[in-house]
């Protein structure tokens, strides 16, 4: 599906697991929405994502979790 985020951005929604999560993926915590800056590998095809608050979350091998993916321009 794609719909315009907040600031006219075309976006995706995605399930994305710890091998599919990618820098700039939107993830809604609760009720807030953190943008992925950084992640990790860790042990076990486990990552650790760093947000842009400078929150961290480690998700397992086999979490999914649903994402909004920021469309790249062709």
């Amino acid at each position: 599906m794609r719909a315009p985020a907040p600031g006219g951005a075309l976006v995706s929604t995605v399930e994305v697991t710890a091998a599919t999560v990618q820098r700039g993926d939107i993830i809604q915590l609760g009720c807030q929405a953190c943008r992925v800056r950084d992640l990790f590998q860790l042990p076990h095809g486990a990552k650790q994502l760093v947000f842009e608050s400078g929150e961290l979350l480690a998700i397992h091998a086999r979490t999914r979790l649903t994402a909004l993916r920021p469309l790249r321009r062709r």
